[in-house]
């Protein structure tokens, strides 16, 4: 079992950035995909970008390319989401899942962080 700790969210203005982080702990070795998720209210989990630990990573789902950058540390079994240029549609809790496979759908993965809110506001 992965367990899976976010931070990083919170509350900024349109335009602006934050940083999401993911630490991983346990049996990292068994998950070797990282992905990030966010469900905004009212709305069903969307899939954003997910990265392997070796380094490869998926496309980013269309409405954040080129605002969002997904990296990690392997020395410090962490992930994170670089977020540009933030806009109020980004408003949503933000989650971190550990899975097998490189998925796009909640089912791919197997482990999930509790959420961190992130509020953009116009």
């Amino acid at each position: 079992q992965v367990q899976l700790v976010e931070s990083g969210g919170g509350l900024v203005q349109a335009g602006g950035s934050l940083r999401l982080s993911c630490a991983a702990s346990g049996r990292t070795s068994s998950n070797n995909f990282m992905g990030w998720f966010r469900q905004a209210p009212g709305k069903e989990r969307e899939f954003v970008v997910a990265i392997s630990w070796s380094g490869g990573r998926t496309p980013y789902v269309d409405s954040v390319k080129g605002r969002f950058t997904i990296s990690r540390d392997n020395a410090k079994n962490t992930v994170y989401l670089q977020m540009n240029s933030l806009k109020p549609e980004d408003t949503a809790v933000y989650y971190c899942a550990a899975g097998r496979s490189y998925g796009v759908y909640s089912s791919d993965y197997d482990s999930w962080g509790q959420g961190t809110q992130v509020t953009v506001s116009s």
